[in-house]
């Protein structure tokens, strides 16, 4: 239950709670959400609503900076991110899955380190949301999360290209795990919709057919076929 004090309702999950106790305090509107973290708190509330409804989800309130709109999703789904990463240390190891790859003809090599270079697929995964943490709570880069400015709005799309490669391994190499995750969080899909809402990404590299069957448009996910290729990305800073 949500705490209560002087007549008030304490919208804090507090050390120990249960899982299934979280966040269980009333919904409010938009508008009755008068702090700085308005826009956080409403897309976690839409979505324990109901995560299946992603175009919902995905629709700003009237009148709300889209720049703070896109760089809040952003924090949610790398929070949810982590969940699919600790399923991936399962059956992810350094000794299987030696390099982040999605195909045979996709090799992504990890900016974390000074030189781009290869990693195993769950170092990867560990040091790309490391990595986008940092960026995105960085008082440089984003000092306000009522207002940010457009040169910060920019980073976002290198960190949608990163972490979506997560999704793309997990497809291919751990389908059972996929599965069973995405039918639970609809995460991949959400993300998905949302990168291809706001532009965020090439729909080149959008390679997981997760809206394929729904739309039609299988093109928009056909893989890139020249063998062996790899693809670094530049810094997060």
């Amino acid at each position: 239950m949500a705490d209560v004090k002087k007549g008030g309702i304490i919208r804090r999950n507090r050390p120990g709670m249960k899982a299934q106790d979280m966040c269980n305090w009333p919904d409010e509107t938009f508008e009755e959400m008068d702090t700085t973290l308005a826009v956080q708190q409403y897309i976690q509330q839409m979505i324990r609503q109901d995560n299946t409804k992603i175009e919902e989800i995905l629709e700003p309130p009237e009148g709300q900076d889209e720049g703070v709109w896109k760089y809040e999703h952003l924090r949610q789904f790398c929070l949810e991110f982590n969940g699919l990463a600790v399923k991936l240390q399962q059956e992810c190891k350094p000794d299987t899955c030696t390099q982040m790859t999605a195909t045979e003809q996709w090799i992504f090599l990890c900016a974390a380190h000074k030189t781009p270079k290869e990693c195993p697929a769950v170092d990867y995964t560990r040091h790309t949301l490391d990595g986008a943490a940092s960026l995105l709570n960085s008082n440089k880069y984003f000092p306000s999360r009522v207002s940010i400015k457009e040169s910060s709005v920019m980073k976002l799309g290198s960190v949608c290209r990163r972490v979506y490669r997560v999704f793309s391994h997990a497809y291919f190499h751990h389908p059972a795990l996929f599965k069973d995750f995405e039918n639970e969080t609809h995460l991949c899909k959400r993300f998905t919709r949302f990168v291809m809402k706001y532009n965020l990404m090439s729909r080149d590299n959008l390679i997981v057919p997760i809206l394929e069957e729904e739309d039609g448009e299988g093109e928009g996910y056909m893989i890139n076929n020249e063998a062996n290729e790899e693809f670094g990305d530049e810094s997060y800073s």
